[in-house]
């Protein structure tokens, strides 16, 4: 199987269109039309990433965090990023990073952690707008069916958990074709009444022009009448930081503990809060700490995260139980997240969970 297609599958589950824009999430390098030999998933992407690749044989590494992430204008490996790419490209290995749209995905790393924690009732702790469009068009009533097919299968008309979502109401559209028409339905010259539905789905902006596509192939006039409209709705499946539910409420001692095993730590950093029990989470993979007021807004009682800077733990204001345990520590379940994904999607290639270290940081 080629690598382009395991990439259309990493793509459909977390759209490079929602990455941050500082981001370079993407196939970093490599040749996606190659016969995918093996898949090796990591957080980071180094040296010693690559020399595992070459010995598991796999010539694609799916990586959290990308090792190109400013621009590059040599590749004289005077760095461990020049390094690590020249090593790739020299041995055939494709590499692809999969950053911020994994952390915005409501199936995601903080989703991931929230499992590990397991959080109940979890919902994305800051949803994203502008991501959403509405597509209104006008078909006869007979091919109403037909084209709502065409445009589900493109993208259109999903809301949270629901599937093939669309609002219809009947009426009469008119025209009056003209020389050079070829019209499915009238006459030249003549005006034309007919009974239309009038049809209303969402659709994702990053899939509207595959949405379009399919309502043009799906409708049966030569000219569509129809409009997209860009939406402020909060998209409920896509952004930062999840928040749930503890099984039950836990006191501070005991919550702190659960979260130093969970995520194999050998200690972490938090500040007090004035609260007897936890109950309600957040959390955010990576450096998270400009969630750290919404985490406050939703009313949870400890926040989770990483990169927390000294002044911003003073922001919690005794009210959150602000917890950092460690950039690597955070993410470090990545790995798995993204192997459960390619076995299921493609059981008959070999996918590994890488087994380097790639923590930069060490604990005395």
């Amino acid at each position: 199987m080629q690598i382009s297609k395991l990439i259309q599958s990493l793509e459909k589950w977390a759209p490079p269109a929602w990455q941050e824009n500082y981001d370079n999430s993407g196939l970093l390098c490599g040749d996606k039309q190659s016969e995918c030999a093996g898949v090796l998933c990591t957080l980071d992407c180094t040296e010693s990433v690559i020399d595992e690749a070459l010995e598991k044989e796999c010539n694609l590494i799916v990586a959290h965090h990308p090792i190109v992430f400013k621009g590059l204008k040599k590749l004289t490996g005077q760095n461990y990023v020049e390094r690590t790419l020249i090593k790739a490209i020299k041995y055939d290995i494709a590499i692809y990073a999969i950053h911020t749209n994994l952390d915005n995905v409501h199936t995601g790393v903080s989703a991931r952690m929230a499992q590990l924690l397991s959080l109940k009732n979890t919902q994305t702790l800051a949803p994203k707008q502008g991501l959403l469009q509405k597509l209104t068009v006008f078909v006869p009533i007979e091919n109403k069916a037909s084209l709502e097919d065409h445009l589900f299968n493109a993208g259109a008309g999903q809301i949270g958990n629901y599937a093939e979502c669309s609002f219809s109401t009947d009426g009469t559209g008119s025209f009056r074709p003209t020389e050079g028409a070829t019209p499915v339905v009238g006459n030249v010259g003549e005006r034309e009444f007919v009974r239309e539905c009038r049809v209303e789905v969402l659709v994702p902006a990053h899939a509207s022009a595959k949405v379009l596509q399919a309502m043009r192939q799906g409708h049966p006039y030569e000219e569509v009448a129809y409009f997209l409209q860009p939406l402020e709705n909060f998209h409920q499946q896509v952004g930062s930081g999840m928040l749930g539910f503890l099984p039950e409420p836990m006191d501070i001692t005991d919550f702190l503990e659960k979260v130093k095993q969970t995520f194999g730590l050998p200690y972490l950093k938090y500040t007090p809060a004035g609260i007897d029990k936890v109950e309600k989470v957040a959390v955010c993979g990576g450096s998270g700490s400009f969630l750290i007021g919404k985490a406050m807004a939703s009313g949870a009682d400890a926040y989770i995260t990483a990169d927390i800077k000294y002044h911003e733990f003073f922001d919690s204001e005794g009210r959150l139980l602000l917890v950092d345990i460690g950039h690597y520590e955070s993410e470090a379940c990545t790995k798995e997240l993204l192997a459960e994904h390619m076995r299921e999607k493609f059981p008959n290639i070999a996918t590994y969970i890488s087994q380097t270290d790639t923590n930069p940081v060490r604990y005395l």
